[in-house]
């Protein structure tokens, strides 16, 4: 007897199944709470002053740009959406490079975020073992050997959460994305309730909010590179385009319920700062959401310093869960050493490459100095959402055939590529430094390794050795083969 048509389907879906690859099993809710948690850390509770500031204490100036940027960020988004959708692959900005742009762009890309991504990890930690001491030495500084000791400790707690299960660490970050968003309500349901009352002195910033000096065009510029820059993250759910339930429909869907979200709140929290301190108190203050909690709940204002050490363990494990898929599509195409693409047998998950990106993390916590020189690679995050917006359209002309499940309007996309080129040449032009021609040195560097490893594809035999034995200890397999 031959077999019937839903026998061949069982048989389909199983062998699917046996394949080892990432799994589906991140949902829209999931998504939602990984672009939130990615881009909201310790910055909107600690030191949103950058707009205000540069915007001279024009109220009314900083609230638009707040509002600008998260329209910007959007508009980057739907972009990203489109191509995790079209091609919904792990690797995010890297993935789509490589198609549209080449080899050598991508390998570029992935060079300077090995350095620079697990460099913002390792800041995150740190800030959070800052947070976490702190409160039992009172004003006393906590010892810098346990803040790097306990910082290491989350690392590496994260990075085998994050290589044992993906289930878990969805499920830590939406624990830790709730807990954060309970905390920025809480601010700005407080502002609403201070407005409401109608007292003076909580109106006073808001009724003639455009009366303060206008800022120049340089200042202006200056407030939403500072404005953008808390709404970074809005770019890793295409990190996990692999492993998205239905990609077509909850990519595009996340992204236009995730980016509003954030820029709701970034606006309600600045106005109920606004409301409670004055421009200059803002501006000046250390940790401008504990002067609020000092002033509107003074009882319950130790609730805040959890709430920024919840906020950055949140932003530091979806950092990490995108980083390791960010190693492991850099693997997959050969820009990696090939054990880093394998997967771990029991769970299915990139193991290997969760294991080294907290490795190069962990490097970057042990001497501070490093992690300062991170500091003059911040054009290079624009440069690459620049390529990845080019990479929208160059597809667009090069394969209008290709299955594009989404479509954004395509002047967004070129909308977005000049924003990031005004934002890479910006800090350049205004304060150029020597720094930011060693950061473009490096990025350059990255040719010294392309070229005998990946273009003459130089190998040695010793690694094959040292490869295989590592796949045994880790228990990993190739991705691709059938697991039996």
């Amino acid at each position: 007897m031959g077999k019937g048509k839903h026998d061949y389907l069982n048989e389909v879906r199983s062998n699917e199944n046996d394949k080892m690859q990432l799994k589906r099993t991140i949902g829209y809710f999931d998504g939602v709470n990984f672009i939130i948690g990615a881009i909201v850390g310790a910055g909107i509770f600690v030191s949103p002053t950058g707009v205000l500031k540069y915007s001279l204490l024009n109220v009314g100036v900083a609230l638009s740009i707040w509002s600008a940027c998260g329209v910007i960020s959007l508009m980057g988004a739907l972009c990203y959406a489109e191509l995790g959708t079209s091609l919904p692959l792990s690797g995010g900005e890297y993935s789509h490079i490589k198609r549209a742009l080449g080899s050598l762009p991508a390998f570029i890309f992935i060079w300077t975020a090995m350095f620079t991504k697990p460099a913002s990890n390792a800041t995150r930690a740190l800030l959070f073992a800052e947070y976490a001491t702190q409160p039992f030495y009172g004003i006393c500084p906590a010892p810098e050997l346990l803040k790097k000791c306990l910082a290491l400790t989350i690392l590496w707690s994260l990075g085998i959460l994050n290589g044992r299960s993906v289930k878990m660490a969805t499920w830590v970050q939406t624990v830790f994305t709730v807990l954060k968003m309970m905390a920025l309500s809480v601010i700005g349901i407080g502002g609403i309730v201070l407005l409401v009352r109608g007292r003076k002195e909580n109106l006073v910033r808001f009724e003639n909010a455009f009366s303060s000096e206008i800022p120049d065009a340089s200042q202006i510029a200056e407030a939403f590179f500072q404005g953008l820059y808390a709404y970074g993250g809005w770019w890793s759910l295409n990190y996990m385009a692999e492993e998205m339930i239905n990609p077509s429909r909850n990519i595009p869907l996340t992204v236009m319920t995730a980016i509003p979200a954030v820029t709701l709140f970034y606006l309600l929290v600045n106005i109920s700062y606004l409301t409670v301190l004055t421009p200059k108190e803002i501006v000046s203050s250390v940790a401008v959401a504990v002067t609020w909690a000092d002033r509107v709940i003074p009882s319950v204002a130790w609730v805040i310093p959890l709430s920024v050490a919840a906020s950055i363990f949140g932003a530091l494990n979806s950092s990490m869960f995108t980083l390791g898929r960010l190693s492991y599509a850099g693997s997959q195409s050969g820009h990696l050493p090939v054990l880093i693409s394998m997967l771990n047998v029991h769970y299915w998950t990139p193991a290997p490459a969760m294991i080294f990106s907290t490795i190069i993390a962990s490097i970057f916590i042990i001497p501070a100095d490093l992690i300062t020189l991170t500091n003059y690679f911040g054009f290079s995050v624009w440069l690459m959402i620049g390529l990845t917006c080019a990479s929208l359209i160059v597809l667009r002309y090069r394969e209008p055939n290709l299955q594009r499940p989404y479509k954004v309007f395509l002047p967004v996309a070129f909308a977005m590529v000049a924003v990031s080129l005004f934002l890479v040449l910006a800090p350049i032009v205004w304060s150029p430094k020597v720094q930011y021609i060693y950061a473009l040195l490096f990025m350059l560097g990255g040719l010294l390794v392309y070229l005998p490893f990946v273009h003459f594809k130089l190998h040695f035999d010793f690694v094959d050795k040292i490869t295989c034995y590592l796949q045994l200890l880790l228990e990993v397999s190739p991705a691709g083969g059938k697991y039996e």
